[in-house]
C-alpha cells in the first residue's frame, strides 16, 4: 500500500502590505528618512507661504555656466540656493566691466571666509517636483533690522540701541579682527576691542559659527538699508585689570613675540 501524499498547501498570491517597523519598545513609532524629509519639506513650504525666517549654514559657493555666483545653504538636509545679490545688503548697482568684476571677486572672497557660518534667509521660491529652493538672505536681514533697530517695543524703545549687551554670531575671523552679524546688521571688531589682554591672532580665540556677547557702542540708523553699527566685546569681559600697573621697574619678565 502506498502512503497517501499530504495535500499541497495553497500559496497566497495576494500582494501583502509592507509591515510596520517593529520597534524595541512596544507601540513606539519610528520615523523613516523619507518621513523626516517630508516633514521638513512641509516646514519649508509653509515658511515660503508665510515668509517666515529660517536659519541654516553656509555650506558652499558655486558658479553657474553664465558666471553667476550662488551661495549654497544647508537646512536640515535640504539644499538652499541664494544668488550673490541676495546674500548681502548694500551691494552697489549699475556697475559694469572691470568695476563689476572686481566687486564680484571681493564678495566671493568675503563669502569664502564666511563658510560654515549661521545665516538667516527667507524662502523666495520652491519647486515641488525637484524639491529645489531659492531664498534671500538680504530680505531676512532687512526684516531683522526693521524689527530690532526701528520698531519700538511696548516701552517705546528699540530693542537694539547703544550701550545694550546682545548676543551675536561670528561670521568671519581674520588675524586682527572678527566680523559679526547682529540681528541683520554686520560690523567688524578689531583685536584691540576684543579683550583687555593682548590678542596676537584672533583665530586662536574665535571661530566662524561662535555666538558671543558684545556691547553695541554706536547705531547709525538713517535708513534700513544704510544702517551701520559699531560694537566691542572687551567691555563685556569682567577682566578689566590693567596689567601694566603690575609691572615693577628694574624687575625681569618673560614675554612672547606676537607680531
Amino acid at each position: 500500500a502506498t502512503t497517501p501524499r499530504a495535500p499541497a498547501r495553497r500559496r497566497n498570491v495576494q500582494t501583502r502590505r509592507e509591515p510596520s517597523i517593529l520597534t524595541i519598545r512596544s507601540r513606539e513609532d519610528v520615523e523613516t528618512a523619507e518621513d523626516r524629509e517630508d516633514v521638513i519639506w512641509h516646514e519649508i513650504h509653509n515658511a515660503y507661504r508665510t515668509r517666515r525666517i529660517l536659519t541654516g549654514f553656509l555650506g558652499g559657493l558655486e558658479q553657474t555656466d553664465a558666471g553667476k555666483t550662488l551661495a549654497i545653504v544647508e537646512y536640515k538636509g535640504f539644499r538652499i540656493v541664494i544668488p550673490l545679490r541676495e546674500m548681502v545688503v548694500g551691494m552697489p548697482k549699475n556697475l559694469s566691466g572691470k568695476a563689476y568684476a572686481d566687486m564680484v571677486l571681493s564678495y566671493n572672497k568675503l563669502l569664502s571666509n564666511m563658510m560654515g557660518c549661521e545665516i538667516d534667509f527667507i524662502v523666495k521660491g520652491v519647486d515641488g517636483k525637484s524639491r529645489s529652493i531659492v531664498a534671500s538672505r538680504r530680505e531676512a536681514m532687512l526684516r531683522k533690522r526693521r524689527d530690532f533697530y526701528f520698531e519700538p517695543d511696548d516701552n517705546g524703545n528699540c530693542r537694539v540701541y547703544p550701550g545694550r549687551i546682545i548676543q551675536v554670531r561670528v561670521i568671519l575671523v581674520a588675524e586682527k579682527a572678527i566680523r559679526i552679524e547682529a540681528f541683520g546688521a554686520e560690523c567688524s571688531i578689531t583685536a584691540r576691542d576684543l579683550s583687555w589682554d593682548w590678542i596676537g591672532d584672533a583665530r586662536d580665540r574665535y571661530s566662524v559659527g561662535d555666538h558671543i556677547l558684545v556691547r553695541i557702542t554706536e547705531v547709525n540708523d538713517d535708513t534700513i538699508e544704510g544702517l551701520t553699527i559699531k560694537a566691542d566685546a572687551k567691555s563685556v569681559s569682567g577682566n578689566r585689570q590693567n596689567n601694566l600697573s603690575l609691572v615693577r621697574v628694574q624687575s625681569k619678565y618673560a614675554g612672547k613675540v606676537t607680531d
